[in-house]
């Protein structure tokens, strides 16, 4: 049984940085909002399914730069596009990750940050600034500008 997170972001912006994780399935509602999701964690499965409801709406995902996106299935209605400075190769199986984008976009916009990008748009958050005073408050390390970083095999 595979897991399914839920984001709803309404005249809002919601952040997942780092390991917040390990489902395959997700549901992204966001309206007149922005979600960012990070899926470079390793405890993530190889096929990851996102299922977007946007209206007005930017969502953002880190992905490692063998990630492949697969948008076939995505629905846009008026203005919408994807910015992704690599092209989708979902063709090739041994690439890595494969993203499954399905579900409909109104006046929407997907922003797909790989490998250095990815990294600084962790960094420059909130969540990272935290989770790098509690890596030196208990002698760890931080994981939200490389969830592999912590993740135990």
């Amino acid at each position: 049984m595979s897991l399914t997170e839920r984001i709803h972001s309404d005249h809002d912006l919601v952040k997942h940085l780092g390991n917040w994780t390990e489902a395959g399935h997700f549901e992204v509602k966001a309206r007149h909002g922005a979600a960012v999701l990070d899926l470079r964690s390793p405890a993530l499965p190889d096929d990851v399914e996102i299922h977007l409801d946007m209206d007005r709406a930017m969502v953002k995902l880190l992905v490692d730069d063998a990630t492949a996106i697969d948008h076939w299935n995505l629905r846009w209605t008026d203005r919408g596009k994807i910015k992704d400075s690599q092209p989708s190769s979902t063709g090739d199986k041994a690439a890595g990750r494969h993203i499954h984008l399905s579900g409909s976009a109104t006046n929407s916009e997907i922003r797909i940050h790989r490998g250095g990008i990815a990294i600084l748009s962790a960094m420059f958050s909130r969540a990272y600034v935290q989770d790098v005073l509690r890596a030196h408050k208990s002698d760890g390390v931080p994981t939200i500008d490389d969830p592999a970083r912590g993740h135990q095999s």
